[in-house]
C-alpha cells in the first residue's frame, strides 16, 4: 500500500474512533498493556536487531534500547492512561447572549496526529495510547533506526485493536524512508497537526518543510544554576541525578552554573559525576577549582562550543558566573527553553529565577529530570512542547484537543 493510501485510511478512521465509548478505548489500552507484557521477549527480540545495527557509543543507543523494565514501565504508563478521564467534549465555557442564543466551547480532538520520531520506540506505545484516550488517529513516522522494533509493538497493537473490532488505521506506522516523510509532510486536509519528537536537527527540518501545522517539541538543553546560597547536598544530589540518570533524553543536564564564590564547593558538587566518568568542559575559574580535585582525564577546559550543546552523553559543561544577573543572561543566551533549574535557599533569588527565566519549565531544588508526562501525573506524554502557542511542556491528554463552539437558539436571526 502507497504511503498516500495509509494517509488517507487513517484520516477515514477518524469517523470510526468518534464512535468508541470511553469504556471501549480503555478496555483497548489496558489489553494492549496486557500484551507488551506478555510479548516483551518478542519486542526485545525485535530490539536487539535494530541495537545491532547501531554503534553503542551512539547517544542514540539508550535511546533505543529496550529492557523488560521499560517495557513494563510503558505498559504501566498505558494502563494509567486509562484510569484518566477522557479531555473530550469537555465543557471549557458557556455563555448565553442577551438574545437568548446559548455559546458553548466544547473540546473535541485534532483527528489525525503525525508524528515524526527518531530512535525512540516507547513514543510508539506513548503517542498510541494518548491519541486513542483523546481521540485521535496517529500516524507515525519512526527513524529507520527503531524499525523493527516500531513493527512488533504496532503489529501488537493491531492484534488487539482487531479482537475488538477496531479498524487498525487509527494506529497507522508509515515506512521508515525519507519519502515517507515527505509526503506526510504534505497531507494538507488530511493530517490535522505534525509533532515532531527528537534532534533540533529533525524539528528544524520538520518546521521548515511542513504544509501542515506543526507543535515544535523541542530539544533541551537544561541548564542548572547553584547560587550563592545553594545548599551543598542538594546540589550534589540535583546535579548528579539531572546528568547521569539517563543521558540521553532531553531533560538531562548540560550545563551547570555556579556563583564565584561557591567554587570552593565544586569538587564535592562534582563528585558523584566523577564515578559516573562524567567529562566536565570547565571554564578557566571552574577548571582550577577542579584541578586536583577531580579525575585529570574527565576535566577539559571549556570552548565557545560547549555551551548551547545537548550533549546527550556522560559530558556537561561549567560556567561560573558573578550573580544571579549573570547567570540569567547565560541561561537566556543558550537555553533551548526547555527545563532550567535553580539551587538556592535565597528565596528572592528563587523568586526571581522563576519570573524571570523563559522555559516551559522553571525548577527550583529540584532535578530537571522530572520535566516528564508520567512524572507530572498526566500517564505519559507526546513529548515537550519548548514553543508557547497551544503547548508547553509536557503534551498530555488535554494538549491533544483544540475545541470548537456548539450554538443553540430558537429560531434568532441576525440583523443587518
Amino acid at each position: 500500500m502507497s504511503v498516500n493510501e495509509q494517509i488517507r485510511r487513517a484520516a477515514r478512521a477518524v469517523l470510526d474512533l468518534s464512535k468508541l465509548s470511553d469504556a471501549s478505548v480503555n478496555a483497548i489500552l489496558m489489553d494492549v498493556a496486557g500484551i507488551l507484557q506478555k510479548e516483551y521477549e518478542a519486542i526485545l527480540e525485535a530490539n536487539t536487531c535494530d541495537l545491532a545495527r547501531m554503534d553503542v557509543s551512539n547517544p542514540k543507543y539508550d535511546r533505543l534500547k529496550l529492557t523488560r523494565e521499560r517495557i513494563e514501565a510503558m505498559a504501566h504508563d498505558m494502563q494509567h492512561v486509562a484510569t484518566l478521564n477522557t479531555p473530550v467534549g469537555k465543557l471549557l465555557n458557556e455563555e448565553r447572549r442577551p438574545n437568548g442564543m446559548v455559546i458553548r466551547k466544547v473540546s473535541v480532538p485534532f483527528g489525525v496526529v503525525g508524528v515524526i520520531y527518531e530512535a525512540r520506540p516507547n513514543v510508539t506505545v506513548d503517542v498510541f495510547s494518548l491519541c486513542l484516550k483523546s481521540g485521535n488517529v496517529c500516524l507515525l513516522k519512526g527513524g529507520s533506526d527503531a524499525e523493527c522494533t516500531n513493527r512488533k509493538m504496532v503489529e501488537l497493537i493491531h492484534l488487539v485493536l482487531e479482537s475488538h473490532g477496531v479498524n487498525t488505521a487509527v494506529c497507522t506506522l508509515l515506512p521508515s524512508d525519507r519519502e515517507a516523510t515527505a509526503q506526510l509532510l504534505n497531507a494538507v486536509n488530511e493530517v490535522d497537526l505534525i509533532i515532531p519528537r527528537g534532534s533540533s536537527a529533525l524539528i528544524s527540518y520538520v518546521r521548515q518543510h511542513s504544509r501542515v501545522p506543526v507543535i515544535e517539541t523541542g530539544a533541551g538543553i537544561c541548564h542548572t544554576y547553584f547560587d550563592a546560597a545553594g545548599d551543598v547536598d542538594k546540589g550534589m544530589a540535583i546535579i548528579n541525578n539531572a546528568k547521569t540518570r539517563r543521558v540521553s533524553v532531553c531533560n538531562a543536564l548540560d550545563c551547570l552554573v555556579i556563583h564565584r564564590s561557591r567554587l570552593i564547593h565544586l569538587p564535592a558538587l562534582c563528585a558523584p559525576l566523577a564515578e559516573k566518568h562524567v567529562v566536565l568542559y570547565a571554564d578557566e575559574e571552574a577548571f582550577d577549582a577542579l584541578e586536583g580535585g577531580y579525575p585529570a582525564h574527565l576535566l577539559m577546559p571549556a570552548t565557545s562550543e560547549h555551551y548551547g550543546t545537548e550533549f546527550l552523553d556522560y559530558k556537561m559543561s561549567i560556567r561560573t558566573v558573578g550573580d544571579v544577573e549573570e547567570a540569567l543572561a547565560h541561561i537566556a543566551t543558550y537555553s533551548s527553553r526547555h527545563s532550567e533549574c535553580v539551587v538556592s535557599e535565597d528565596e528572592t533569588v528563587i523568586r526571581r529565577f522563576q519570573r524571570e527565566v523563559d522555559a516551559a519549565c522553571v525548577y527550583a531544588n529540584v532535578s530537571t529530570a522530572f520535566t516528564d508526562g508520567a512524572q507530572f501525573g498526566f500517564g505519559a506524554e507526546i513529548g515537550i512542547s519548548t514553543q508557547k502557542l497551544h503547548a508547553r511542556g509536557p503534551m498530555a491528554l488535554p494538549e491533544l484537543t483544540t475545541y470548537k463552539y456548539i450554538i443553540e437558539g430558537n429560531g434568532q436571526v441576525r440583523g443587518s
